[in-house]
């Protein structure tokens, strides 16, 4: 709160008036030599005294009268600001259940910055500063470190995972316990992101999928892809990415062992370095499909996924549902019901590939 309240301005000023007039008439009879009114200055000293002390106690009652804004923790592997896009659909969805930050709602961030052991640590924090709801951004390790941290405090995850494998529901309709969300990820969405590559890259034997740390969402792209290419007769390399300096070995290793394209998995790291994978993957001639239509739309060759704006939007939509009192047990996992094909041309023909006319008119997106 900044500034006095209105009473409390309107009493200092009482005050500063009567103050003023005791004094005009202490100098008036000291000049004039006329008999000065004890018994006057004796009321006045009661009134200023008696301004004085509603005036001390304004700030303070009104202080106490203000409103209590209830805050959201916000729990991520990376900063929004390594995805503006994400930031302004989380706040989209508050707002369109009638809360903006600062005016209704108060918002604590806390984002690991690329480093996930740290999340449990910054998880905690927020559970001390008992905040009304944890939204959890980026992935099943922030979900986690939330829930391990809190088993009251409502949690809304926003993840790339199965939420009931991953421990964080009991089920999709009935999440149970203190957790709901947004899951982003399904059979579906793994199967078709390898059949558009071979659509895109029909030369390619060996496909490479690049996942990241060892969460259920990478180990779940493991299996399927590997399951799916090898009943198309396809080899698979699954190569592990743990931290950011391990991308220049991994691009340079599936080059040496014969990948002809490339798979990039969901991974909260490879969003933040999003400009860095698709220089690798330029840089080596690799066609490459990515999850978001962020990588595309920074020159990579081929997105399939969920719209993560509306995935964002949903989880501030679910946090605000919270703070006016649903319980998690009741809102079911929110799960997209369709992927989005962002494909760029620019690219492929940087990297001398046609494609195909079936494959544009499927396209959400074509950028040229």
């Amino acid at each position: 709160m900044t500034g006095r309240p209105f009473a409390a301005v309107d009493a200092l000023d009482r005050v500063s008036k009567v103050a003023g007039h005791l004094r005009k008439m202490r100098l008036a009879c000291t000049l004039s030599g006329a008999r000065y009114d004890q018994r006057s200055d004796l009321v006045r000293r009661r009134d200023f005294i008696g301004i004085v002390g509603t005036a001390a106690g304004w700030p303070i009652a009104a202080v106490g009268q203000a409103p209590h804004l209830p805050v959201i923790g916000v729990l991520g592997t990376t900063a929004f600001d390594s995805t503006p896009m994400r930031f302004s659909a989380f706040h989209q969805g508050l707002k369109e259940t009638g809360y903006i930050e600062g005016r209704n709602v108060a918002i604590e961030y806390r984002f690991a910055e690329g480093q996930p052991d740290r999340l449990p640590e910054l998880a905690a924090d927020l559970v001390r500063r008992q905040v009304a709801v944890i939204a959890a951004s980026g992935g099943g390790l922030a979900a986690l470190a939330a829930k391990a941290a809190t088993s009251t405090i409502p949690i809304v995850f926003n993840v790339g995972e199965d939420p009931m494998a991953a421990g964080l529901v009991a089920s999709i309709s009935r999440p149970g316990g203190n957790a709901t969300g947004v899951s982003l990820i399904s059979s579906e969405l793994v199967e078709k992101s390898l059949e558009l590559l071979r659509e895109l890259a029909p030369g390619a034997r060996t496909i490479a999928l690049v996942r990241g740390g060892g969460s259920d969402a990478t180990r779940y792209w493991s299996e399927h892809v590997t399951a799916a290419a090898r009943a198309a007769g396809l080899t698979v390399l699954v190569s592990h990415v743990s931290f950011e300096p391990d991308l220049e070995a991994v691009f340079a290793s599936i080059v040496r062992q014969g990948a002809g394209a490339v798979l990039v998995a969901a991974t909260p790291l490879f969003m933040r370095r999003r400009y860095q994978i698709v220089a690798l993957a330029a840089r080596y001639s690799l066609p490459t499909t990515y999850y978001s239509r962020e990588f595309t739309a920074a020159g990579g060759l081929m997105s399939y996924g969920a719209n993560l704006a509306d995935a964002f939007r949903q989880a501030g939509i679910y946090t605000a549902r919270d703070l006016n009192g649903e319980k998690p047990a009741d809102l079911p996992v929110e799960q997209p019901t369709k992927f989005e094909l962002v494909i760029n041309l620019k690219t492929a023909k940087a990297l001398g590939l046609t494609v195909p006319p079936s494959l544009l008119a499927l396209a959400d997106e074509v950028i040229e």
